[in-house]
């Protein structure tokens, strides 16, 4: 491959006049994307325990059918239930630090 370096040197002029606007652009950048990494974070939290608890079940419901029984999606349930609660309270406490 081969590259043209002719004007390099106009642009790199270019930039440095154009850096004191590009740094004010750059920090509305990092605050929109700041504010939507808080939003995934927030949709991240409205999905976790259900998905959570529905995996839960499936898992149980597995079990169920493998060993014959017909209690095991039960616990499943709670366990699934139970690890997306501290799937949300580890997510809320990284917030809370930020």
């Amino acid at each position: 491959m081969m590259y043209n370096n002719a004007g390099t040197g106009s642009t790199m002029a270019n930039d440095s006049e154009n850096g004191q606007a590009a740094g004010s652009s750059r920090q509305k950048q990092s605050g929109a994307m700041k504010s939507l990494v808080q939003v995934e974070s927030l949709i991240q939290l409205a999905l976790m325990l259900p998905i959570a608890t529905v995996v839960g079940w499936l898992i149980g419901a597995g079990l169920d059918k493998w060993l014959h029984q017909h209690w095991i999606y039960i616990p499943g349930l709670l366990l699934g239930a139970a690890a997306g609660f501290v799937q949300i309270f580890r997510v809320v406490l990284a917030q809370a630090k930020e």
